[in-house]
């Protein structure tokens, strides 16, 4: 008997610059879809969602709470809300992973003007508040004024 399973997963990359463009740090890591994110996702396929789950999800947040990730979870721990930290909307783009367009990709560069140590990121449907689709924490990527922080986001379809 054959057997089609589809997966969501996700990866992150991380790449912190001074602020004069020098590479600071890198990271790539897997992410945690989070079961809301996985409702919301099975919800778009049927449209069966309210309206707010409608929405895409492109939005990146960032965050000082490094509290483990885990698939029940439905915000970031401490989301920054200043200093050039702030949920901001992405550029997105269907790219190859395994097939043509299998993958989601979300980009945004955050450029600072305050001191942070972040320590997790996020992907939500809305501006402010939403349902999460992936969350994920990693080593801290320090930021000062002038600094920035791109953050890339992949969700493969498998």
């Amino acid at each position: 008997m054959y057997q089609n399973f589809v997966n969501l997963k996700g990866r992150i990359n991380l790449k912190v610059f001074d602020s004069f463009g020098n590479l600071k740090d890198e990271e790539d890591i897997n992410n945690v879809i989070v079961n809301v994110g996985k409702a919301v996702v099975a919800g778009r396929i049927l449209d069966d969602v309210t309206s707010a789950q409608a929405q895409p999800f492109d939005f990146i947040a960032l965050g000082t709470n490094n509290t483990a990730a885990a698939a029940t979870q439905t915000t970031l721990g401490a989301e920054i809300t200043t200093g050039g930290g702030e949920r901001s909307s992405a550029s997105g783009s269907r790219v190859l992973t395994n097939v043509a367009s299998d993958t989601a990709q979300l980009i945004n560069t955050f450029n600072f003007t305050s001191t942070f140590s972040i320590v997790e990121s996020g992907i939500f449907n809305d501006a402010n508040s939403g349902d999460m689709l992936a969350r994920q924490t990693f080593t801290a990527k320090n930021v000062n004024n002038g600094d920035s922080l791109q953050v890339t986001w992949k969700v493969t379809v498998s």
